[in-house]
């Protein structure tokens, strides 16, 4: 088996980052949202309802720049605040619906482009991507905690 050639992929990798950070902003801008919004009603769907708190932990916002957030998603319908089921005196936040917003719409051409990349690759190599992105997630939040607590 042959070396990996780790130039190619420390000079490919970079710009493959600058791509999805940039793809990110254009869709964010496409269903009319800072990407700070976008990232938050993501990171919602993806966690499950959590309190302002959490949700300013995982954004890195201060806590009042994130009840300022919730409740810009709140007015558009993105979110709701809802009671705690285990301590009525705490509030979750959950996402509603981000379809509500041209969400699906905007991706569409980035799933477009990558299904045809994706398509064209072989069950291994599928196989390594997934893998990759498993492990790639994790490492890339304890590098953020990394960085903000640098900070």
């Amino acid at each position: 088996m042959s070396r990996p050639d780790l130039e190619r992929l420390g000079a490919v990798y970079p710009r493959y980052l600058n791509a999805v950070v940039l793809h990110g902003l254009a869709t964010a801008q496409a269903v009319g949202m800072g990407p700070t919004d976008l990232y938050a009603t993501g990171t919602l769907a993806f966690h499950g309802r959590m309190t302002s708190g959490e949700l300013a932990a995982k954004t890195g916002l201060t806590t009042g720049a994130t009840t300022r957030l919730i409740d810009r998603l709140e007015q558009r319908g993105l979110v709701r605040r809802v009671p705690d089921p285990a301590d009525r005196r705490r509030v979750l936040v959950e996402a509603v619906a981000t379809d509500a917003i041209g969400l699906d719409d905007a991706l569409a051409p980035a799933r477009e482009k990558l299904g045809a990349v994706f398509v064209s690759c072989s069950a291994e190599e599928i196989a390594t991507l997934t893998e990759h992105f498993e492990r790639a997630t994790p490492a890339f939040h304890e590098a953020i905690e990394a960085v903000r607590e640098a900070e």
